[in-house]
């Protein structure tokens, strides 16, 4: 069950790679919609998860997943119908929220259904099984979009979930353990609102001044945003229950794990966004193509995802460094190919590749190895703040590379050489992390 839903967000999660262009000629909205449907999903979800597993503790996981399950599927549903620009972005960001709900009960009840010595093979059948719908969502999209049932094109994407959703919540409420939380639990909720406020107000004016120009709006809009951010950090400093406990960020190991994360993974996001345009807006390539195109990504994550699980503890943040220099001559390939012709899909399967194996040894290392040198005490708003920084930085990358593409004259060369110049700057920095993750992360 909870396998399942990980997998249902993450196809949700990874559609509107694929489907953006062909929602916003739909819908309207241009550059804007497609830079905001891969924007607001991860915005929500980043802002949202610490304080859903907060919640979990607080008033019970079974009671959080199925409102989360609910809410997503209901969300899916309102997307599949939204009816302008506007409509299916917030609903985009509910469905994220509900994500966020969601996601952390599960590995919640993961803990505390299965023995220790068995929850590691229950974790187990989550990487191939995720590393498969990596490859599947997009498939799927591709597929429903081209297939165009019942003349619902894109939306059946979405109205899909009225089956798979409720087939969800029919199995959670029959098979979760019943629990009733502990009251006493506190949850930030005045932090996680100037996350959220700095968040918006830094992406709505990247959006809007790329698009429109910098004019007043978006200008005082970002400025807002970094306001924001300051007033959040402060209020980490102060808070009963802070979203990240000061002690990690004076740790060097693990600021320095945080910030190479959010760069390198808002890059990459936003990579993958933009060889999905490329291969539509320049190739000419279906949905259904596109997603095939970009296959061989999912399948290098996957095989370099295995590799890491089993190499990470002996050689720690050098494996870091294999990732991210696999993903750079993957993206300098690339960027080659395309400067000196219009290459057919078939010469890109090789670069694609290589990009998906230094993703996926990176995926499958980067913050494990930042763990290294935290206290024990610290490990739970370690996690939680890992994880909900990598998808505040799919929502930043999805925005920003995405900028590039559209609003330079280089459009898919100028983002693939901004990625390779953020990847090269990681590069530089890995020495920073601590040296191996921790004993237990293997």
């Amino acid at each position: 069950m909870v396998l399942f839903a990980s997998i249902l967000d993450l196809l949700d999660a990874t559609i509107t790679n694929i489907a953006a262009p062909t929602i916003a000629a739909d819908l309207g909205g241009g550059a804007a919609l497609v830079q905001w449907l891969g924007a607001s999903y991860s915005l929500a979800m980043g802002v949202l998860l610490v304080v859903g597993g907060r919640l979990g503790d607080k008033f019970g996981r079974r009671r959080l997943f199925l409102i989360g399950i609910t809410g997503f599927t209901l969300a899916s549903i309102a997307c599949g119908l939204a009816f302008d620009p506007a409509s299916v972005i917030v609903f985009r960001v509910l469905q994220g929220g509900f994500g966020a709900l969601l996601i952390p009960q599960g590995f919640g009840i993961l803990a505390a259904v299965f023995p220790r010595d068995e929850l590691a093979k229950a974790f187990g059948v989550f990487a191939p099984a995720l590393g498969l719908s990596a490859i599947g969502g997009p498939l799927l999209a591709g597929f429903l979009i081209d297939a165009d049932l019942f003349g619902l094109g894109w939306r059946s994407m979405f109205l899909i979930n009225i089956v798979l959703g409720g087939l969800a919540i029919a199995l959670a409420a029959r098979l979760l353990p019943r629990d009733h939380g502990d009251r006493t639990v506190s949850v930030d909720g005045l932090g996680s609102g100037l996350l959220a406020a700095a968040m918006f107000g830094v992406l709505y004016g990247l959006i809007d001044g790329s698009a429109d120009g910098w004019s007043v709006a978006p200008i005082l809009s970002f400025v807002a945003g970094l306001v924001f951010f300051v007033l959040f950090g402060l209020r980490q400093r102060r808070a009963a229950s802070p979203l990240i406990e000061p002690s990690l960020l004076h740790n060097r190991g693990f600021t320095s794990g945080l910030l190479l994360g959010l760069v390198y993974f808002a890059a990459t996001s936003g990579l993958l966004f933009v060889l999905s345009l490329y291969l539509q807006d320049v190739l000419h390539r279906s949905p259904a193509q596109t997603s095939l195109g970009l296959a061989p990504i999912a399948a290098g994550i996957i095989v370099a995802s295995i590799a890491a699980h089993q190499l990470l503890a002996r050689l720690g943040r050098r494996l870091v460094a294999i990732g991210l220099l696999l993903t750079l001559l993957g993206t300098l390939t690339l960027l080659a190919l395309i400067t000196v012709t219009t290459p057919t899909p078939w010469m890109l399967v090789g670069p694609v590749f290589l990009t998906g194996l230094g993703l996926g040894a990176c995926f499958g290392s980067i913050y494990q190895v930042t763990l290294g040198d935290i206290e024990p005490g610290e490990s739970g708003s370690a996690s939680g703040s890992l994880s909900a920084v990598q998808q505040l930085a799919n929502s930043l990358g999805a925005a920003a590379v995405t900028t590039v593409y559209f609003h330079t004259t280089g459009g898919a060369t100028a983002a693939l050489a901004t990625v390779a110049g953020i990847t090269a700057v990681c590069c530089a920095v890995v020495g920073l992390l601590p040296r191996h993750a921790p004993a237990q992360s293997h």
